[in-house]
């Protein structure tokens, strides 16, 4: 999925796409790749799907990645 991250102030800090992907234990993981090649591994998506830890881990390595709370992501349609 496409999305860009932007700061409180509504600057966008990344465009990129997030993505599920499987770990080396068969775990499923949310990641955030930025179209200049900067890789965020979120956290592990929950058996039932639920994406809640998953999501949470990702904005805090967000924000270990920009130094910044408050952060949006927003999905983008592919044109």
């Amino acid at each position: 999925m496409r999305c860009a991250i932007s700061s409180r102030a509504g600057q966008v800090l990344a465009r990129g796409r997030l993505y599920v992907q499987s770990d080396e234990s068969g775990a499923l993981r949310l990641n955030f790749v930025s179209d200049r090649g900067t890789f965020i591994p979120g956290g592990i998506v929950a058996p039932d799907g639920d994406m809640s830890v998953a999501t949470q881990e990702l904005f805090e390595q967000l924000f270990a990645e920009w130094r910044m709370t408050d952060l949006t992501l927003t999905a983008m349609a592919k044109m």
